[in-house]
């Protein structure tokens, strides 16, 4: 059977997230996905809930100093942010280790050759990933493809309206754990994807510095950055509509 997955979400356990997994749940039902894997910054899934019709894949998303780390399949913590050191303890759990959105703050890819041997796959699509920088995700893409990675995608997303910008089409022989993780080992993926808007990320920041009890600075830096996200998404938006104009004198 095919089975849709967004592979990269964040709940309200993530500093910046705000959905319980209820909602998450039904946010990704309504979007028709089949499952979602739970990466929260740090912090993985314990107990995952279990349902015979939709997949709650456990897992983390670990800081580490080459980037974001994501340990799917991972119920136990991850006690470093050595990025050696966590892949290790990721794969002693029996996950798989996939590094998330690699470029999307750098373009060099001469920094990643050491984690190499220690990956399962890249992230190819991240749906917040391109904010800075454009060519990200082809850019992993890329990266993946030539060191012969797997692909994986996922929306990172943080606010509801985000879930489901990042799905990765799989075929595996049951809705289960051990069948998708098969599955993804089998490297056979297809993987889409749209861009979130940027304002969902100016959002996020805002609950983490709520939720951490930031001090006044760190307000006035999030007002500047909230207006740069705005900003990108009017730019993006009259682009859209220039592009639909266009679009209807091409057809007159």
């Amino acid at each position: 059977m095919e089975l849709k997955l967004d592979m990269h979400i964040h709940s309200v356990r993530s500093p910046d997230g705000c959905m319980p997994l209820s909602e998450i749940t039904a946010r990704a039902r309504a979007a028709g996905l089949n499952g979602v894997a739970i990466c929260d910054h740090d912090l993985a899934l314990e107990d995952a809930p279990v349902s015979p019709d939709f997949l709650i894949i456990p897992g983390i998303e670990v800081s580490t100093q080459y980037g974001h780390l994501l340990g799917l399949f991972v119920t136990k913590a991850v006690d470093t942010h050595d990025f050696f050191k966590a892949a290790e303890q990721i794969h002693v759990q029996g996950g798989l280790t996939v590094l998330a959105h690699p470029f999307e703050h750098s373009r060099d890819t001469e920094r990643l050759n050491a984690l190499i041997p220690h990956l399962d796959g890249v992230e190819v699509w991240n749906s917040r990933a391109e904010r800075k920088i454009l060519r990200a995700n082809a850019m992993a893409e890329d990266f993946a493809r030539k060191n012969g990675l797997r692909t994986f995608a996922g929306s990172d997303a943080h606010m509801p309206q985000e879930i489901g910008n990042g799905v990765m089409a799989v075929e595996a022989e049951a809705l289960t754990l051990e069948a998708v993780r098969a599955a993804l080992l089998r490297g056979t993926i297809r993987v889409s994807g749209r861009r979130s808007r940027a304002w969902y990320t100016a959002k996020s920041q805002l609950n983490k510095r709520r939720r951490t009890h930031a001090r006044p600075l760190a307000y006035l830096k999030w007002c500047a950055f909230a207006a740069k996200c705005l900003a990108k998404d009017l730019i993006t938006w009259f682009k859209n509509i220039n592009k639909g104009h266009q679009g209807e004198n091409i057809c007159r």
